[in-house]
């Protein structure tokens, strides 16, 4: 199994960098008090992060919403996993209990105003891509809705042989592959776009990492990838 982001994104997205974990024989279940605090702390610290901008103004936060209008999407209507989560949190709402591994990850993505991601190993079908989506991408049925729709063609998506895993580089993920308190092996990803680079990527996914170890047990190997090094085999990370 394979993760590669492919010609057709690094031609438009050309400093792209993605910080992968690969967790296995993890225990998903639960909610344990080291998790959930820090998801309350980071909460209550992200408005020092902000530092008095608005939302859609912060560099981290724009740079998502300048990606998704060039691939055609309206970041009003849909907006990236990270500008979901900010918004959230800064109109006094919380983020609720998801499972440990979604709890860690939503903690450093608020925490480094990265977007994070995950997909459960088991129920992804062959290699994924960062891709375009094409002109008959098949129908996905995404966390929350009812029925599955096709991506449009021309977005940034996750996909595997079935089809999409994400839709919208990462504004919504496919209900087949989400994370389950049942997932025992978990593939994580932290995203960048210029002005954030490698380092900050790294920092994060390797950030995840170490709680994943520490909450969750299992073993769990990281790697980044970008232009240069675009492809790794998910049995290669670490």
């Amino acid at each position: 199994m394979r993760l590669t982001i492919t010609p057709s994104v690094l031609e438009r997205f050309p400093a792209t960098v993605l910080g992968v974990a690969v967790a296995r024989g993890i225990d998903n279940t639960g909610d344990p008090p080291g998790v959930s605090e820090a998801l309350r702390r980071a909460e209550a610290l992200l408005p020092t992060r902000l530092e008095g901008v608005l939302v859609s103004e912060h560099p981290s936060i724009a740079v998502w919403r300048e990606a998704y209008r060039r691939f055609g999407a309206k970041p009003k209507d849909h907006p990236s996993s990270i500008e979901n989560l900010v918004r959230r949190v800064s109109k006094g709402g919380t983020i609720p209990h998801i499972n440990r591994v979604v709890d860690i990850y939503n903690a450093v993505s608020l925490a480094t105003l990265l977007p994070a991601g995950a997909e459960d190993l088991d129920a992804i079908d062959g290699d994924v891509e960062l891709t375009i989506a094409g002109e008959s991408e098949p129908a996905v049925r995404l966390l929350g809705e009812p029925e599955p729709r096709p991506p449009r063609a021309g977005e940034v998506i996750y996909r595997d042989r079935a089809g999409a895993i994400c839709r919208r580089w990462n504004w919504k993920e496919a209900d087949r592959t989400k994370l389950t308190e049942g997932t025992r092996n978990a593939l994580v990803v932290v995203e960048g776009l210029p002005p954030i680079g490698r380092e900050a990527v790294a920092a994060a996914i390797e950030e995840i990492a170490r709680r994943i170890r520490e909450h969750c047990g299992g073993t769990v190997a990281t790697a980044i990838l970008d232009r240069e090094a675009p492809r790794i085999g998910l049995d290669e990370a670490g």
